[in-house]
């Protein structure tokens, strides 16, 4: 077997062990169904009070709501519009959804708590810098009167994208070197030096002091995966 066939192999297998939400019976879709519980609570509560609900998924996709049954969401009179960078095309057969194009770090076309929730999941992580992050937080909470927002923890030893452990607590020299070598995970292998600084820069994962600071009145809720604390959800509900 070629060097580093066997660890392409791993993180292949991993990623399907822990991201094919398409099989309800695989960790990543226990895990999603865990967590949007409070949502569909949340959705619940507004359907009650105002007999619609206005859902903003910023990064997401309409295949992501997939989880949640579709006559649960027609009952409930939701409407998703769903927001991404322009130039992301996006076809669909479905009155549930609508599309935005903008950039989430600045959204002067939407007016304050235009939505009635604003989700978005494993998102923040790559929105960019620092300086981005903050002004991401600060649009999420604006835009909705609620929130719920998820992201997963620096700390957890397996890295969700390439799905290699301990891969994005290595030196970047090194994290380049192995994107430039291997397909891992989620990731195609680099054909440059620029594309292994893309994919690298791609993800910045958050600690909880992190996401702690960018949402300081939030609910933050941990989840974990055999003890270890996999990932955050923050959120007002």
């Amino acid at each position: 077997m070629r060097p580093g066939v066997s660890e392409v192999i791993f993180s292949k297998m991993l990623a399907i062990w822990l991201t094919n939400y398409k099989n309800p019976n695989s960790i990543g879709a226990k895990l999603r169904t865990k967590r949007i519980a409070p949502l569909l609570a949340c959705i619940d509560q507004i359907f009650i009070a105002k007999g619609s609900v206005s859902i903003i998924d910023i990064g997401g996709s309409e295949n992501y709501w997939k989880i949640i049954p579709l006559d649960f969401l027609k009952s409930r009179n939701v409407h998703i519009s769903i927001l991404n960078l322009p130039g992301i095309e996006f076809k669909s057969n479905s009155d549930l959804f609508s599309h935005l194009e903008m950039d989430a770090c600045n959204l002067p076309e939407i007016k304050d708590k235009q939505f009635d929730i604003a989700h978005s999941n494993s998102v923040l992580e790559h929105v960019g810098d620092w300086g981005r992050m903050k002004l991401f937080a600060i649009e999420l909470q604006r835009v909705a009167n609620k929130y719920f927002i998820q992201t997963p923890n620096y700390w957890f030893p397996i890295e969700p994208h390439c799905m290699t452990p301990f891969f994005h607590w290595l030196p970047k020299p090194a994290r380049m070197f192995l994107v430039s070598n291997l397909q891992l995970g989620h990731w195609q292998r680099a054909k440059n030096t620029s594309e292994a600084v893309d994919i690298v820069e791609s993800a910045r994962l958050l600690n909880y002091k992190m996401f702690k600071a960018l949402f300081p009145t939030a609910n933050i809720k941990t989840e974990r995966l055999f003890f270890i604390p996999k990932s955050f959800v923050a959120s007002n509900t």
